[in-house]
């Protein structure tokens, strides 16, 4: 996982996600992504990692909202991450402080959720 400031666009931020996730998830294959990392970025992900990025984008003739595949998953994480008071906002100054405070996050919930 990485943390960067606001000012670095999300394509540029993805690169550096994924830059070390080959050696930290070796069977990883398949991306799923929203509409604003199209472009470039598809074909750096197959040249660097051998992965296939698939762009979620909602139908030509869709109105008003509606729950696209797989896209959910990131609006819910968020949503879990939210609820703990410490990342409701934008606290910190060090990205690197956002980081472990989400990985502290994330602890809990797997951890309640295997108490269970």
């Amino acid at each position: 996982m990485v943390v960067h400031g606001a000012q670095i666009q999300d394509r540029d931020g993805a690169r550096q996600v994924l830059s070390g996730c080959r050696e930290q998830f070796p069977r990883l294959t398949h991306i799923w992504a929203d509409g604003g990392y199209a472009g470039q970025l598809q074909d750096w992900a197959q040249q660097a990692g051998g992965w296939t990025l698939e762009i979620v984008e909602k139908p030509k003739d869709q109105k008003g909202f509606s729950v696209l595949p797989r896209r959910w998953v990131v609006e819910r994480t968020l949503a879990w991450i939210g609820r703990n008071r410490r990342l409701a906002k934008e606290y910190d100054l060090l990205p690197q402080t956002s980081q472990t405070w989400i990985y502290l996050a994330m602890t809990r919930l797997m951890l309640n959720r295997l108490a269970t």
